[in-house]
Formats: structure tokens, C-alpha cells, sequence
């Protein structure tokens, strides 16, 4: 094990009922007038958008909308967030939905108490945000564990780049499977599987043998299959949906990544093919995962032996490849670029940029060339 300092940011209030229980508590000290974020709509459509805000009304907030925030959200609708925050003096923000739209808020957060531009600030001088207005999450589609972390991922589409940046983690967090429930399945798998794909890309990072990371990772990864299982025999499976939400947070909380280094190269694929495609996020590490993951099956033998007995019941590191392929087949989330949905054509031409500009991880089982990527990227077409 590493050195390592370790703290919780994010208080949890996990549960049916967590909204009405405390939300009103949550947010008593922190000033009067808060900032209601959301995405399309569907938290109006099914009812969870009034329940929140009559709760917030009654504790005498008042309540300011910031709406529409899309999936893979953008960087103009950060700074839109920021400017809104800066006019009618926000005082918190609240964002209710999935990773989209909290991870647009832990940035909107930052950029609203400077006037730096927080991009350059981040990628340029490589300074980062020391203070930021507090804000909380409420979890209604569940898969990033962005509710319990202070880093978010923004698309910049001028310079066609999806990136990590620092921002602000969320003070406290409220975990209730029932806000899942209108969430399409679809939807709910590729966001487990962005679940699972956290948990595989830290345990695959460079770490001693005797690391407990691994240990834990590998619990939450088998405990997402099975609930992933669950899900596809019976889509309203609330227990199964509970397991999910908590194996979530608990892939993206840091307890798996104290003391070690992580992998995290399929993401960094897959966030670059997203800025050029605008792929869902979780389908695009579907498609990604297998094809990568036999590129460096035997740099990393015995770690992929370990994880294909102890999460898919198969004897050999490539077999466990091939069984994580099946699952997702099975599951019924794409295997091919063709599969996705995206705002372009996927071309050669295409994945020749996302190769020659995603970034390359030095710390997995192998570090990547650009020609690799790319082939790795054709794999998939």
C-alpha cells in the first residue's frame, strides 16, 4: 500500500423516503436561495421534481430553476450555470439526476466563485479551484458515483475534448432506488456497467499484490453482475436497483483507489470517442472494454485470472475476457461502434483522431501507443 490521506466529503442518506426524511435538514444551513438543476424534464414528468421543491419551500428556500442539462453536458452549459449562480446570488445548488447533470454542477459550482475561465485555469496552468458554493445531489439515475466525488467530466466542444476536471463534491448525497424507478432499462444497464467498468479500471492500475483495494474492488464488481442479472429478469427490481446505487458510489467513492494507482484507459478512450460521437457513456465502455482488454490479457495474467474466477466462474484470464464480452451481449448493451447511437459517422478517419488525441495512461498493465488505439478502435467498428 501507498501513502494516503483519505476523507469522506459527502455525507449519505440512503433509502426509500430519503428525500422527505432529509432533505429539509440537508439543506438548513446554507442560505436562502438555492439553485434547482435538472436535466429534460423527466423529473417533472415523474413527480419528483415538485417533491423536492415543495420540501425546499417549506424550509423556506427560495428555489431557482437551471434546467435542460444534457447528457455528456458541455461546457457552455457550465458556464450558463456559473452566470446564472452569479445573478441571482445562489447561495447552493442542488442537482437532482444522474452523473450528467451532477457532474455539470460540481463545475458550475467552482466556475461561479471566479472569474477565471476554469478550463484554462485546469488544463492550461494547472491550477485548481480552491473554493466553490456547496451544493448537494440527489441521485435518479445512478452509474458515474459522481454524488460522492469532487471531480466531473465536461465535454469542451470548441476543442473537442471530454475531460476530467476538479470542482466541487457534493456535501451530502440522497440515495433512493424508488427515484430509479421511470429510468428506462436500458438506460439502468449501461449506467451499471459504467459501475463495473470503474471497479475493473482500479483494479487493473499497478498495485502490490496484497493490496485490500482489490479485495473490495472485486466484491463490488461481482455484486454489480449479479444485480445486473437481477435486472434483466425483472427491470422493477428494487433490491437489485438498491445494490446498484450503493455499488455505484462505492466504485467512485476513493475507497477502492487509496493506496494505489488506477488504469482508467477505456474511460480515457471512451471519453475522447464520446467529444467526437457523443456516444452514451456507458455503452461506449461496453463497446471498448473487450477489445482492449485482450490487447493487455497477458500483461496482467494473473489479475485477470483472479477476476475471471472470482466474478464470471471462468478458469483463464482470456476466458475471463470472452465471459465479460458475453455478459455484455447478454445484457443486451452494444458490441460494435455501428451500435451506437452518435451525432457523426464512426469512420476510420474518425477513430484515427480519438487515437491521436485521447490521452494515454502510463500507469496500467501497459502503457499504449497511438497506434494501438487505434487498432484497438477498429477492433470495435
Amino acid at each position: 500500500m501507498q501513502k494516503f490521506v483519505y476523507e469522506y466529503a459527502t455525507k449519505v442518506y440512503f433509502g426509500e423516503g430519503a428525500a422527505k426524511e432529509h432533505l429539509a435538514a440537508a439543506v438548513s444551513g446554507y442560505g436562502e436561495r438555492v439553485m434547482l438543476a435538472y436535466g429534460g424534464g423527466s423529473v417533472k414528468k415523474n413527480g419528483i421534481y415538485d417533491e423536492v421543491k415543495q420540501i425546499l419551500e417549506a424550509a423556506g428556500k427560495k428555489v431557482t430553476d437551471f434546467n435542460e442539462i444534457m447528457s455528456n453536458p458541455t461546457y457552455a452549459k457550465v458556464q450558463e450555470g456559473a452566470n446564472l449562480a452569479k445573478k441571482e446570488n445562489i447561495d447552493f445548488i442542488l442537482a437532482v439526476g444522474g452523473g450528467s447533470v451532477i457532474d455539470c454542477c460540481k463545475i458550475v459550482a467552482a466556475q461561479a466563485k471566479t472569474d477565471k475561465d476554469l478550463w484554462e485555469m485546469e488544463m492550461t496552468d494547472h491550477q485548481f479551484p480552491s473554493d466553490a458554493l456547496p451544493m448537494g445531489a440527489i441521485v435518479t439515475a445512478f452509474g458515474t458515483g459522481a454524488e460522492m466525488n469532487g471531480g466531473a467530466v465536461i465535454t469542451n466542444e470548441e476543442k473537442v475534448i471530454k475531460a476530467g476536471m476538479a470542482a466541487a463534491a457534493p456535501r451530502f448525497a440522497i440515495l433512493d432506488p424508488a427515484y430509479t424507478a421511470s429510468v428506462p432499462k436500458m438506460q439502468v444497464i449501461s449506467g451499471a456497467f459504467d459501475t463495473l467498468s470503474h471497479a475493473m479500471e482500479t483494479y487493473f492500475g499497478n498495485s502490490d499484490q496484497d493490496n485490500v483495494s482489490d479485495e473490495v474492488a472485486l466484491a463490488i464488481m461481482k455484486n454489480t453482475v449479479v444485480n445486473m442479472k437481477r435486472l434483466m429478469g425483472n427491470v422493477d427490481d428494487m433490491q437489485a436497483r438498491g445494490n446498484l446505487m450503493w455499488d455505484s458510489a462505492m466504485a467512485e467513492n476513493g475507497i477502492l483507489k487509496v493506496g494505489r494507482v488506477t488504469d482508467f484507459q477505456a474511460h480515457q478512450l471512451e471519453h475522447q470517442l464520446g467529444a467526437y460521437t457523443d456516444c452514451n457513456h456507458g455503452q461506449g465502455l461496453a463497446v471498448l472494454h473487450p477489445a482492449y482488454y485482450r490487447h493487455i490479457v497477458k500483461d496482467a495474467e494473473e489479475k485477470f485470472t483472479r477476476l475471471a474466477k472470482e466474478v464470471f466462474g471462468a478458469e483463464t484470464a482470456k476466458a475471463g475476457v470472452e465471459a465479460l464480452a458475453d455478459f455484455i451481449k447478454a445484457c443486451g448493451l452494444p458490441t460494435k461502434m455501428g451500435e451506437l447511437k452518435s451525432k457523426v459517422e464512426i469512420t476510420p478517419e474518425v477513430l484515427r483522431k480519438v487515437a491521436n488525441t485521447c490521452n494515454v495512461i502510463k500507469c496500467g498493465p501497459r502503457e499504449l501507443s497511438r497506434d494501438e488505439i487505434y487498432d484497438i478502435l477498429m477492433e470495435c467498428m
